[in-house]
């Protein structure tokens, strides 16, 4: 079974022409993308228009090639936008939003969820307190979440969360795997302490509940994304918690993935310059 995993494109089209290119030259049997898919920044609602114009075919190609296609939106993807994009998964049957859902291939089965913990950040579609002992960092603002009509403001955040379900509690929510040695999760969120999570500043932000939930339940592999200069800062791509190998290749300028045969656990990380 060969996976050709990536995070964090964020709308960028010639990373996803390449990730076909590679898929094919890989022979992946299946591609996972680990969320954060559409443009972001002054993009944000103009999301729609990239799942139609763009994403939409790129599933097509993939469906059509007979290699599956796992992947969710992750928290700079507005969930407004998250019944177009199951509706573009569902138009293949290879392509699979696994946003809190378990979908087998090959013997194995793969989870995903798709939830972060809290940042400083404004937009607070996809976040959730860490555990419920959870020390909120300070605020660049008021939290917003996205509507059809524009942003809605959230003056009181900290309380809003605190009704909210945790990472540890969403965790504890997903089905679970019928094998957890034959099992893959695909959690946006990296683990605290494996050097995985940490900032440009200095900061480790990574999730105590997803570091907890692995040491516990001893996954095969957990696939992770979401802190993209990680790997540059820390040096570390992987790291193992036990019997389970933690993966997070991060993503920069240039494209970033990760190729994993899981059967014989060999894997490797390729960072490719956008070629003029």
């Amino acid at each position: 079974m060969k996976i050709l995993f990536v995070t964090d494109l964020h709308g960028c089209k010639w990373k996803y022409d390449r990730l076909f290119e590679v898929a094919n030259d890989f022979q992946a049997n299946v591609v996972i993308n680990g969320g954060d898919m559409l443009p972001k920044n002054s993009e944000l609602f103009k999301q729609g228009e990239f799942i139609t114009d763009h994403l939409d075919d790129h599933f097509a190609q993939f469906n059509s090639a007979g290699i599956y296609y796992l992947c969710y939106p992750g928290n700079d993807d507005l969930r407004i936008y998250d019944k177009q994009f199951d509706n573009a998964c569902n138009k293949y049957p290879l392509v699979i939003n696994l946003a809190q859902r378990k979908f087998e291939v090959g013997g194995y089965d793969f989870v995903g969820m798709n939830w972060v913990v809290d940042y400083p950040f404004r937009l607070k579609d996809r976040c959730r307190m860490d555990t419920a002992d959870y020390i909120f960092q300070e605020q660049f603002g008021t939290g917003l979440l996205s509507t059809q009509d524009g942003w809605q403001e959230i003056n009181d955040w900290f309380t809003c969360a605190k009704t909210l379900p945790t990472i540890e509690e969403e965790l504890d929510r997903l089905v679970r795997p019928d094998d957890m040695s034959k099992s893959v999760y695909v959690i946006h969120m990296p683990p605290c302490n494996l050097g995985l999570d940490r900032c440009y500043h200095g900061a480790e932000v990574g999730s105590k509940a997803v570091y907890n939930f692995l040491e516990k339940n001893q996954p095969k592999l957990s696939l992770h994304g979401h802190i993209h200069e990680s790997p540059e800062v820390t040096g570390q791509w992987y790291a193992k918690i036990g019997e389970t190998l933690c993966i997070q290749p991060g993503q920069l300028d240039e494209f970033t993935y990760v190729t994993i045969d899981l059967t014989t656990m060999k894997f490797d990380r390729i960072v490719e310059q956008r070629l003029t």
